[in-house]
């Protein structure tokens, strides 16, 4: 559900000068978040990666993806927490369908923690269906490792 709506924002390829932020942002984020390193090490594979950024250049969020033959396979996607319940997710998602269609890749995967339930409410209403589990994926803070839904999307 979307509280208020977006203001105009941007979104651009993401940069190894977007880091600093973008790090920023996803500490805060996550309990455990991905490294400086993750980001650099998808950059450099240049995978399709964007940064929205609001009308005083504040990150908004991101995502990073990876291609594969006839598939795309989201790794990242985060909503700055401030601008979280906007629609922006959805708009993020909008934008790497698109990115599917320009390179014809016929299905988008995604993995989501089990806990996440407002995200797997985004994606269930976007279209995703959950096609399976992946157990104990996601690193935790302390405790067992947490299992994700694999999620999926026809990309016509």
């Amino acid at each position: 559900m979307v509280d208020r709506p977006l203001p105009p924002f941007e979104a651009a390829a993401m940069r190894v000068p977007d880091l600093t932020e973008v790090m920023a942002v996803e500490r805060h984020a996550y309990p455990v978040p991905w490294t400086h390193g993750n980001f650099v090490d998808s950059l450099a594979a240049d995978y399709p990666a964007e940064v929205l950024r609001g009308p005083r250049a504040e990150l908004m969020g991101y995502w990073v993806a990876m291609p594969g033959v006839d598939e795309m396979h989201l790794l990242n996607i985060t909503v700055a927490p401030a601008w979280q319940g906007r629609g922006l997710a959805v708009q993020m998602l909008d934008r790497l369908v698109e990115v599917c269609r320009t390179r014809q890749l016929t299905q988008l995967w995604l993995e989501v923690r089990v806990s996440n339930l407002r995200a797997q409410a985004v994606y269930a209403r976007y279209g995703f269906t959950e096609v399976g589990r992946r157990r104990a994926y996601y690193p935790v803070v302390s405790g067992p490792r947490e299992d994700a839904l694999l999620m999926s999307l026809a990309v016509a």
